[in-house]
């Protein structure tokens, strides 16, 4: 049976089964109990104080307890409120949680799910309110998604909470109110897999987040024009599901890149460089980026405009690959 959810509405139903299922899920986080944008609806009520645990104001000490707690039998779901706030908590992300499994020879694992909201610069608020720090944890080789659609928000947050590796996902809280169709069966959608959001014969665009949507609008656009674009969403950041990410190259023969990090080091880098290692002979016209500048974001809507990709810089990219004969 299909239906119609909110994205939010989608992080909460998989919070509900997660916690329903299991009673070792708990949820840290700073005022979740005021249920958040709407993934924390009715948790508290639900599941009482003991699971849903308001934490003083130390993004550091709720991280490092969710990792004693992984630890010690449970599967803590760490929330943070804005992205930048996992830098308070680096050391243990990336110190504790991310090498603790290695550190003690796969005795233990480390089950925690980090739920990053935020993921993208809007409103011209910059300062802590603009980061996109997915690029951070993949370095640090700790599994991350970025779901961009209700159904997704659900099955790949329901994922990561079962897997037995510390997980990020990186949620685009613009994206919260948005509604889509939700298979009620549907369940989890598995780590490394890939969709196609638009199948197309042109030209690929590997799409992140809340960009995906921006690319599936340019895609319309260019179709008008004669250009038929496939959007192809990677959904899981680490692990990536290459192969399906390849055959989409393979036969378009061209890929544009709209990552909303930054370009040096970037997750557009990274893809870039498996493009061109496993496709070069097909490719038609180099891989091109839409990404973010090497900047910190700055304060002031006009400004942050012009070091953030957008449907015009992403056009004017597929208008040049495609040019290339």
């Amino acid at each position: 049976m299909t239906g119609e959810m909110t994205f939010a509405e989608g992080l909460n139903r998989a919070l509900s089964q997660a916690m329903a299922e299991d009673p070792a899920v708990l949820v840290l986080g700073e005022n979740i109990r005021g249920q958040g944008r709407g993934e924390m609806r009715g948790l508290q009520d639900s599941y009482g104080d003991g699971r849903v645990i308001d934490f003083p104001i130390s993004e550091a000490a709720m991280t490092g307890f969710g990792t004693g707690a992984a630890l010690a039998g449970g599967r803590p779901v760490i929330h943070y409120q804005i992205s930048s706030l996992v830098f308070p908590s680096f050391d243990q992300l990336v110190d504790q949680a991310a090498k603790l499994p290695l550190m003690l020879g796969g005795q233990s694992h480390v089950p925690v799910t980090y739920l990053v909201m935020g993921c993208g610069a809007a409103g011209g608020r910059a300062g802590q309110h603009s980061d996109n720090p997915y690029p951070y944890l993949i370095h640090a080789g700790i599994k991350s998604v970025m779901p961009a659609t209700p159904a997704d928000a659900e099955g790949l947050t329901l994922s990561a909470i079962r897997e037995d590796d510390p997980v990020a996902v990186f949620v685009p809280v613009r994206l919260m109110g948005m509604t889509g169709p939700v298979n009620e069966s549907a369940g989890a959608i598995p780590l490394a897999q890939g969709i196609v959001r638009r199948v197309g014969s042109d030209v690929t665009i590997v799409a992140v987040g809340h960009l995906v949507h921006e690319a599936l609008a340019t895609a319309e656009t260019l179709a008008a024009g004669g250009i038929d674009a496939e959007v192809w969403d990677p959904r899981s950041l680490l692990p990536l599901d290459r192969d399906a990410l390849i055959a989409s190259v393979k036969k378009t023969g061209r890929a544009v890149l709209f990552d909303d990090s930054h370009r040096s080091c970037g997750f557009a880098a990274e893809l870039s460089s498996v493009i061109t290692e496993t496709c070069f002979s097909v490719l038609k016209a180099p891989v091109k980026r839409v990404t973010r500048a090497d900047v910190t974001v700055p304060f002031g809507q006009a400004i942050e405009d012009e070091v953030l990709p957008d449907r015009q810089r992403l056009e004017q990219a597929i208008h040049t690959v495609m040019a290339w004969q």
